[in-house]
Formats: C-alpha cells, structure tokens, sequence
C-alpha cells in the first residue's frame, strides 16, 4: 500500500514539474501585457512599431525577439533587436529588417526599470 501511495505521489509531483515552467511563462507574459503594449506591421523587409510603456518608470535597454513562423506556428527564423529608452506612460519607435516568412511573433526578452517619476506632493514633502 505505501509502495502504492509513494508512485501516486510521485507521479502528481512530476506532472506538476513538468507544467511549472509553462505556468512560469504564462504568468511573465501576463504581467508584461500589464507593463507594455506593442503594436507593429511589416513593410516590405522591415518590420516597425512602437513599444508602449504603460508604468511610471522608464524602460531602458529593452531586447525584443523577433520569430518568423510558419502557418503551424513553427519557428523558421530568430533575429534580436534593441529598443532605446521608453519613457513613462510613453511609446518609442522601432525598426529591424526581417526576412520572409508567413507571420511574425514578438516577444519582450529583457529590460531595466530605471526610475519613478515623483509625484508633485512627493517633491512637496521632500522639502
């Protein structure tokens, strides 16, 4: 019976390890929907947009991931790009060139909060 009871257990503790990560990754990119928005197209061989910051502090040295998919959604292509500074509550502009491919899907891999921006009473009681 404990044999029994010790492979249940087993078994409930590696299906939850297995989908730990694929929750992981679900709850990043819910708050990143949070944090930033963005809206893009493609034109020509340059795909372009903007990265919209939704928070009170800028976002500095953002990377996004471009992926060329296929109709199945597999992955044919994988370039990287950097995007300056997005200011609060503000959008900034990118561009990179990109080869064909049936659709695109990107993806924010990294970027640095860097400061708040003080309210006026903040500024008021800080004097």
């Amino acid at each position: 019976m404990r044999i029994l009871a010790a492979g249940w257990l087993l078994g409930i503790v590696a299906t939850f390890s297995a989908l730990a990560p694929a929750i992981a990754a679900a709850e990043v990119q819910e708050s990143l929907d949070r944090v930033f928005r963005l809206e893009w197209s493609k034109e020509g061989q340059k795909l372009n947009g903007y990265v919209y910051n939704l928070t009170s502090r800028y976002a500095a040295r953002m990377r996004l991931r471009i992926e060329g998919v296929d109709a199945s959604g597999n992955i044919m292509a994988t370039q990287r790009t950097w995007v300056p500074d997005v200011p609060p509550n503000n959008r900034t502009f990118f561009e990179v060139k990109v080869g064909d491919a049936p659709g695109y899907r990107i993806t924010i891999e990294s970027y640095n909060l860097i400061q708040e921006i003080a309210s006026i009473n903040d500024r008021w009681r800080a004097r």
